[in-house]
């Protein structure tokens, strides 16, 4: 279940992040409180999931989970730029989190 937790505070990292650009820098209240929202729920999936897995492991996974979700939402929304190399450390990113996971 640790995992599973994990997961989801991942990809909830992810909504936080891509929802910032739609706070205008918290000047609009709906965005805002849906950021706070998913910031406060990843952190809880993260601090649920630490009490079963390592924190070494644990909090790079999550982040892991949220830049690559971030990095790749960012092309699908914002229409930001998917080149090779950024395809390369995204990938690099993603065998990172996978070893990480396999190792513990």
């Amino acid at each position: 279940m640790a995992w599973l937790y994990l997961l989801l505070g991942g990809v909830l990292e992810c909504v936080w992040a891509v929802g910032l650009k739609y706070t205008e820098g918290f000047t609009r209240p709906l965005p805002s409180a849906l950021v706070i929202v998913a910031i406060i729920g990843s952190m809880w999936l993260l601090a649920i999931a630490a009490r079963t897995l390592p924190i070494g492991t644990a909090y790079p996974v999550w982040v892991g989970i949220g830049a690559v979700g971030s990095v790749l939402l960012g092309a699908l929304f914002f229409k930001e730029p998917l080149g090779a190399r950024r395809l390369l450390f995204l990938s690099l990113l993603v065998v990172g989190i996978v070893g990480l996971k396999r190792g513990s």
